[in-house]
């Protein structure tokens, strides 16, 4: 019995459509290639340590927000680690009037695996990340900008208001404004900032304790001193660094730097003042002075200005 002429050109049609087919699951030339995946791996990536004793390799600080020029230049990073161990925190400040004028800055050491750990799980935290984290409804507050510095690159991730959208306390929802993915992001990085700033609950169970950091060069904020709207008398102390006022950084804000003997006698000088003690310069004038110590990878006043 022989075929039909008018089905020959279905048969042809369906053997067409066969051989595309098989063509396809073999990965032929007729199978569209597999888009990007927009996925983010699950796995720690490993972290190749930036060279250098004073190689920054971590860093949380608070930027922007409602303050005056002069506190935002002489305000510290959370936390600094550093690539021969140096972790260098803010210490606890106590409630007083006039407050300290030293601010109280604090270094411990680890070891480099925990160096490594650290900088694995910022990674592991979404520092290198680029989804939308959100801007929770709040006016005038700090974003936190966390820093990673690798052998091959540096990635950073700025979080507005990353406390208030988490919340202080058991139940505290936080600011709101946020999708549930945006929470969960804002999350993990409060997770890893609690945990650079209580290494010894995070890392180890016998670090060591932390000590005052000693800095190699002091930076001098200076403006002129005014008399302060209260009945206290403030006693003027004879300043013993550079010649005042320095360099201009910011509006009515002009910065020196003492190094060696003389950033130990400013600091010493410092330890014993306070908030609102007049600094008397060689010429007579009187200056209120913030002191900010500077880290292992800063060099001078240029370093304070961002």
């Amino acid at each position: 019995m022989r075929n039909s002429p008018a089905l020959r050109p279905a048969v042809g049609l369906a053997l067409a459509t066969l051989l595309l087919t098989a063509c396809a699951q073999r990965g032929g030339t007729g199978a569209a290639p597999p888009g990007p995946s927009s996925e983010t791996p699950t796995e720690s990536e490993t972290v190749s340590l930036p060279e250098g004793e004073e190689a920054l390799v971590l860093q949380v600080a608070d930027v922007g927000g409602f303050t005056t020029p002069e506190m935002l230049a002489a305000r510290l990073p959370i936390v600094s680690v550093y690539a021969d161990g140096r972790v260098i925190t803010q210490g606890p400040v106590p409630e007083m009037y006039p407050g300290p004028a030293w601010p109280n800055v604090l270094v411990q050491q680890v070891d480099q695996a925990t160096v490594q750990e650290l900088a694995e799980r910022a990674l592991d935290a979404g520092i290198a990340e680029t989804t939308d984290l959100g801007s929770p409804p709040l006016a005038d507050a700090t974003s936190t900008r966390f820093t990673l510095n690798t052998a091959e690159r540096t990635v950073q991730r700025e979080v507005y208001a990353l406390r208030e959208s988490t919340g202080g306390l058991p139940g505290d929802p936080g600011a709101g404004g946020l999708t549930e993915e945006q929470e969960e992001g804002r999350a993990q990085l409060q997770d890893l900032l609690d945990d650079l700033t209580d290494l010894s609950q995070t890392l180890y169970s016998e670090g060591q304790t932390p000590e005052q950091y000693s800095p190699e060069t002091v930076a001098a904020l200076a403006r002129p001193w005014t008399e302060p709207n209260d009945d206290l008398t403030h006693a003027e102390v004879p300043w013993p660094g550079p010649a005042l006022p320095g360099e201009p950084i910011a509006p009515g804000v002009s910065c020196v730097t003492a190094t060696g003997e003389e950033a130990q006698a400013v600091a010493a000088a410092a330890r014993d003042a306070n908030a609102l003690t007049p600094w008397v310069g060689a010429d007579g004038a009187r200056w209120s002075i913030t002191f900010r110590p500077l880290l292992p990878h800063e060099s001078g006043c240029a370093d304070l200005t961002d």
